[in-house]
């Protein structure tokens, strides 16, 4: 299984912070947020990681990142060149995995939870896709996740009225069909590939797992707010020893 790290956009909710820098270079304590998802690969067992983020800022993640040697990971770099979306930056890719797996993260998700359970069962799968669950006591604001017993059956993009508490966070697992599903994807009103859209997908052939996350986690980027508790809960952490 190979990894992605998506780590692009204009972060515009997060000016002035980002008039001059990607977001997932801003510090979250003591590191720079994109360390926290390269980390997470490396505890999961993936060795070979894709970031892929802007022209505007690449120059910026190679000099941080070099080739990766610092995490135990070989480092390759693509351009998203064009806001076109979460699930058309997947789809950048497909040179890089070839017709291995992939493990997808959002580069601004920190959390505590090792994935490498979840690789070693998804590795032995024949085919399918795995989203990764918290609950929120408010979660109109994120993707939710309604589910019938223990299968996935859809997720609403901030829906009025959830179905659930469940939201899908930004981790997921794709087989290498994902290449050919995502073809039948149309833009949504943002004129955008939405991943949601491509996670639905899986869902309706009946092949869309969901696991529970365990620990902390936090979509650092969303906010000025989230941000700052980004901050918080991460020196908590780490002087804890948790992260």
């Amino acid at each position: 299984m190979k990894g992605v790290v998506l780590a692009g956009g204009k972060a515009t909710r997060l000016r002035p912070l980002t008039k001059v820098t990607n977001k997932h270079l801003l510090p979250i304590y003591d590191k720079p947020l994109i360390y926290y998802p390269l980390e997470a690969m490396a505890r999961a067992g993936i060795t070979e990681v894709l970031v892929i983020t802007n022209p505007e800022h690449a120059g910026h993640f190679i000099q941080l990142l070099g080739s990766g040697r610092e995490f135990g990971l070989k480092i390759a770099y693509e351009l998203q060149e064009e806001a076109g979306g979460l699930a058309q930056a997947v789809g950048l890719a497909e040179g890089f995995a070839g017709q291995d797996k992939l493990l997808v993260l959002l580069g601004d998700n920190i959390f505590t939870h090792d994935l490498r359970g979840a690789v070693e069962r998804f590795t032995a799968e024949q085919q399918g896709a795995v989203i990764f669950a918290v609950e929120m006591d408010h979660p109109e604001q994120y993707g939710v996740i309604e589910m019938d017993g223990e299968r996935v059956v859809g997720i609403e993009e901030k829906p009025q009225q959830p179905k659930s508490n469940l939201i899908q966070t930004g981790i997921y697992m794709y087989d290498s069909r994902v290449w050919s599903l995502m073809e039948g994807l149309a833009p949504s009103s943002r004129g955008e590939l939405e991943i949601t859209d491509l996670n639905n997908v899986y869902v309706q052939e009946g092949t869309l797992r969901c696991e529970i996350l365990d620990g902390y986690w936090i979509d650092a980027g969303t906010s000025h707010d989230e941000l700052l508790s980004a901050n918080i809960a991460v020196a908590d952490l780490v002087r804890r020893g948790e992260i």
